[in-house]
């Protein structure tokens, strides 16, 4: 599970626990609320996810990427 009583916000990176289909297992957090928007930092794909979902997938928390061109 990920990290408990977390509050995620846009512009954080997160480790999943099953790697994408490019081999890279760091999302950028594009959306929250009931679903949440990720890009993986590997490939660029978009995904939504809902969120109990996406917390139970959640390994850890890297830190933000403010200022990436990624975002947008």
């Amino acid at each position: 599970m990920g990290p408990i009583g977390h509050r995620f916000v846009v512009g954080e990176v997160v480790r999943m626990r099953k790697t994408h289909p490019c081999g890279s297992d760091r999302w950028l957090v594009t959306r929250t609320g009931m679903d949440f928007g990720l890009k993986c930092l590997g490939c660029g794909r978009r995904v939504m996810l809902p969120r109990d979902k996406f917390e139970r997938a959640v390994r850890a928390v890297l830190g933000t990427d403010f200022g990436n061109e990624a975002t947008s």
